[in-house]
């Protein structure tokens, strides 16, 4: 698949600008209609517990117009006085009903407007405490992760990184569809909706601040766009990305991506691993699976495995990390083990929860 120019990439992001703002992950609260209803029933109570207080020492009252009061002058007063509009006509005249007024329709008055401004108030405030949280949260990340496209690898590849013990605070997704965000949120990571081609919406997610970018669109030359503007805006962060077709790899990397993945290349190695050994094939599967089963970690050396191989660490080494060189186990460049150098091992995630490949029925079993 042959990309488009830069130009022509620019021209198809601008027909599908989305307007980008930041949305922070927040504790469940309630639905909306429920919180309405629940206040309208508690007005209610007030104005009906009103009511018949008013009625009960009806006897204290005078209705300037046929002078008794009944009960619908007692709805009628209670809802003239809980609303302070008070047209007077009707009016406690004796010194019981005057001390009731005071003691318990005050208090009435003051719960009833409290409950109805309650909603207006809340809007009013939670503008300014969201803008406090979003300032907050600016001042104080730093070296966070990055990932554009919250879909079925941008999701797979933050799973991943959170089971590491990278943080939920420390990621911000970008995506232009409210509902990936919203679904972003809901699991606990910051949300950036808009089009990451942008600069304007990379900085919103603070990519200038990030230490590590996850690029995982949908489109190849999406991605390409995306890896160019991020790496213009962060010239120190390492940048993954995923494309789908492999012959777009070298674009990207030339766009300023550290590493890229192949996805239809690696599904497909895969497939055709599984049908030439199932066996190999679940075992393959089990180690991109973070967490569970076997794992591939990046560990340090530490002091005891110095002066050695890597085949006589306790771990099964499968690489070797020497300055910005990846030796293979068995190479003869690697010689002894040195403290500064990095290894890459296959360890078992959660031995006691998870069941070994070899232990599963192999397909057709």
């Amino acid at each position: 698949m042959k990309l488009p120019g830069h130009d022509a990439i620019a021209r198809q992001a601008g027909e599908h600008l989305v307007p980008s703002r930041v949305k922070l992950p927040r504790k469940a609260v309630e639905r909306p209609i429920r919180q309405v209803a629940k206040r309208l029933v508690m007005a209610l109570v007030v104005l009906v517990a009103t009511a018949f207080v008013v009625y009960a020492d009806r006897s204290g009252y005078h209705d300037n117009s046929d002078g008794p009061v009944d009960l619908l002058d007692a709805f009628y007063y209670a809802t003239v006085t809980l609303s302070t509009t008070g047209y007077g006509d009707i009016t406690p005249v004796s010194d019981g009903a005057r001390l009731i007024n005071i003691l318990v329709i005050t208090p009435l008055r003051v719960l009833f407007l409290i409950i109805l401004v309650g909603t207006t108030l809340e809007v009013l405030t939670e503008r300014t405490r969201e803008e406090w949280r979003l300032n907050r949260w600016r001042s104080t990340l730093r070296d966070h992760t990055v990932v554009i496209g919250f879909g079925t690898k941008g999701r797979s590849a933050v799973q991943t990184v959170c089971a590491t013990g990278l943080k939920k605070e420390q990621v911000v997704v970008v995506d232009p569809s409210s509902k990936a965000i919203e679904a972003a949120t809901a699991e606990g990571y910051a949300g950036v909706t808009g089009d990451a081609t942008r600069s304007e919406v990379l900085r919103r997610a603070e990519v200038h601040k990030a230490r590590q970018i996850i690029i995982a669109p949908q489109r190849d030359d999406t991605a390409v766009l995306v890896a160019l503007t991020a790496r213009q805006l962060n010239r120190s962060a390492k940048i993954v990305a995923a494309v789908r077709e492999e012959e777009n790899a070298p674009l990207l990397k030339q766009s300023g991506a550290d590493a890229v993945i192949t996805s239809s290349g690696a599904a497909g190695r895969l497939l055709g691993l599984s049908v030439l050994s199932p066996a190999a094939g679940m075992v393959m599967e089990d180690l991109i699976q973070q967490g569970s089963g076997l794992d591939i970690v990046d560990r340090p050396v530490v002091r005891s495995e110095v002066g050695r191989s890597p085949r006589e660490t306790e771990d099964l080494v499968v690489s070797v990390v020497r300055g910005h060189r990846v030796l293979g186990y068995d190479d003869p460049a690697i010689g002894e083990l040195q403290l500064t150098d990095r290894l890459i091992t296959i360890v078992r995630a959660t031995p006691t929860e998870h069941v070994a490949p070899h232990a599963r029925p192999l397909p057709g079993d």
